[in-house]
């Protein structure tokens, strides 16, 4: 297989590491989470990172495992955090260097989705239901701009093995 590269935007909730293994498992490459290479280089979890020292500090260490590790691989699967796109131009660094996949999920699917992980999610564990929901209807808002340069952008029903590797063949 050729050098291939693909990554994997979308709000959280979205799908991307769930359909990232697996799409892994049916093409067979490796498939990675930017979030958990940089809790394994760090010693810490992204919350207790952003917790310490704060989500500037936390956006930069993001940018620097993305480039670092996309240059140290030739072909992977790399489901980024939801807000890597939208920070420090990185959905410009993501096309540039790769096939960007976006997860598009309904506001409603993600606010079921978020409510029943709240406590594994630092951005949102202690927002009540209401909360939660302008949470994600806020945040989508200002990231849809960056989610919509995808290469490919996948609709919730849409989603599927064989419609994903059917996209990926055509490029």
């Amino acid at each position: 297989m050729p050098k291939l590269k693909i990554f994997i935007i979308g709000f959280m909730g979205s799908g991307k590491t769930y359909w990232g293994k697996r799409l892994s498992e049916k093409i067979n490459l490796p498939f990675f989470d930017l979030d958990e290479l940089i809790e394994q280089h760090e010693n810490e979890s992204v919350d207790e990172i952003i917790s310490a020292k704060g989500e500037t500090w936390f956006r930069s260490l993001e940018k620097e495992t993305l480039e670092n590790f996309t240059k140290n691989h030739n072909s992977f699967i790399l489901s980024t955090g939801g807000g890597t796109p939208c920070f420090l131009n990185n959905i410009e660094y993501l096309k540039k260097n790769g096939y960007v996949i976006c997860l598009n999920a309904e506001i409603e699917i993600l606010y079921q989705r978020l409510k029943m992980e709240k406590q594994k999610r630092p951005l949102i564990k202690n927002l009540n239901d209401k909360q939660l929901k302008d949470f994600i209807v806020e945040k989508l808002v200002e990231r849809n701009i960056f989610y919509q340069q995808a290469d490919q952008i996948i609709n919730e029903k849409e989603i599927d093995l064989e419609n994903i590797c059917k996209i990926l063949e055509h490029e």
